[in-house]
């Protein structure tokens, strides 16, 4: 039994489960919100809102069901003699209603919603991890689309077995946190434009599969960002670069390093705690570590988001907003939030000395950023026409396989040895210019 509800635990659904069935479906209720409450009212109320949770989740749940609290803000229900996902979804959003009426705590009444993911039992042979993992995934695309009930769909890209086995091996290696766990930081230069001068370092994530070989960062974010994986997968990162920046510090080659967060971690709000836990055991001063974000990140939660950025930025944390020009709100966003820079997505970067539209995009946004007080840096600079094409437009920084490609710790600080600042030469004689 769960000490706090009364209820059946996690083992007591694993053994539920396991009595086969095929006419079942599992629902996965996570609360939204929840840190709120417990961070405005405090713990103890916070505990006592699960507590009624639990009891209204179980008066409206018939006796041949099962509800269970699985942790935290989490609780499930299994539901017996279940006539495929229609039915499914009406038992989920009769779950919803009965949460939706305000809860009573000292006479403040507290609105709780809840997001349900529902995985349907396909064959009696399936085990209670794989119900949760599939529910866990239908759980956080409801979340990520404004819906509050979502089923789990195997035709989907993301809920494909391949990628849901790789996800498995992801959490374990981050659990695990071995030293052959195969997770990797790579570092890719910044260099300032006019003077050649490298000015810090963009951090990016690598993953040498024991099976698959090596794994790239689009494929680890696609896997983990629906899911709780994302936040175990940015901690790590996150103590990794950190670490580093102290052993630079140390060896007196201090450098300045970004490190790309997701919207997942910049909803949970508890990133900003976690960098400064880091700063302060490393004794790393804020201005040496940079965090970059999207502008999807921002979209899908903006007042939060921008909560979360500003604290960081006044504990001097420099924030970048990525991939600048593939958005819908940039210049809402410009104006708002606490930005350092903006990166100008390479889409635009690597046609810019051959498309006209390109080359005009990237001079708008230079100016722009030139305007606001915002440094421009550009990604995907890969020739030096390029390079001297944005020396030409004002560029501030530039990153690309034209100076380096990304290196693990030893190969950077022997090309740091080696490397000698160059400044761009004059520009191109005909500059690309958009067609009249």
């Amino acid at each position: 039994m769960d000490a706090l509800t009364g209820l059946p635990n996690r083992r007591a659904l694993q053994s539920s489960v396991g009595e086969g069935g095929r006419e079942r479906a599992l629902l996965l209720l996570d609360l939204d919100r929840f840190r709120a409450v417990n961070d405005a009212l405090g713990h103890r109320v916070g505990d006592r809102l699960l507590v009624e949770v639990g009891r209204r989740l179980s008066d409206v749940v018939p006796a041949h069901d099962l509800v269970v609290r699985l942790g935290g803000d989490e609780f499930a229900v299994l539901a017996n003699r279940v006539d495929g996902a229609p039915e499914a979804r009406r038992i989920a959003y009769h779950l919803a209603e009965a949460l939706n009426r305000p809860f009573a705590l000292d006479g403040l009444p507290i609105d709780v919603t809840a997001s349900i993911g529902i995985a349907l039992q396909n064959a009696p042979d399936d085990d209670c991890a794989t119900l949760l993992r599939e529910a866990e995934v239908a759980m956080y695309d409801a979340k990520q689309r404004g819906d509050q009930v979502a089923v789990y769909g195997p035709d989907a890209a993301h809920h494909s077995p391949d990628r849901l086995a790789l996800l498995a091996d992801l959490r374990r290696a981050l659990r695990e946190d071995s030293p052959d766990d195969g997770i990797m930081i790579f570092y890719q230069p910044q260099i300032a434009i006019a003077t050649g001068e490298v000015v810090g370092v963009e951090a990016l994530l690598r993953w040498h599969h024991p099976e698959r070989g090596l794994v790239g960062p689009e494929e680890l974010i696609r896997v983990a960002e629906p899911t709780p994986v994302m936040r175990l997968l940015t901690g790590r990162v996150l103590q990794n670069v950190v670490a580093q920046l102290a052993t630079w510090r140390e060896a007196g080659t201090p450098l300045r390093a970004a490190v790309n967060v997701s919207a997942r971690d910049l909803h949970a709000g508890g990133i900003a705690d976690r960098v400064d836990e880091l700063l302060n055991k490393y004794d790393v001063p804020a201005d040496l570590l940079q965090l970059e974000i999207t502008e999807s990140a921002l979209m899908a939660d903006p007042h939060r988001v921008l909560n979360t950025i500003t604290r960081l930025d006044r504990m001097g944390i420099a924030i970048s907003l990525d991939d600048f020009g593939t958005g819908y709100s940039s210049l809402q966003h410009l104006r708002r939030l606490p930005l350092a820079e903006v990166k100008i997505d390479r889409s635009f970067v690597l046609g810019m000395a051959t498309d006209r539209g390109d080359a005009a995009i990237v001079r708008s946004v230079i100016d722009l950023a030139e305007a606001l007080g915002l440094r421009a840096v550009a990604e995907g600079v890969e020739d030096e026409r390029t390079w001297r094409l944005l020396a030409a437009a004002g560029c501030h920084a530039a990153q690309g396989w034209f100076h380096a490609r990304p290196m693990p710790p030893a190969d950077l600080a022997n090309w740091l040895a080696r490397y000698r600042p160059i400044r761009p030469g004059p520009p191109p004689l005909a500059l690309p210019s958009p067609t009249p």
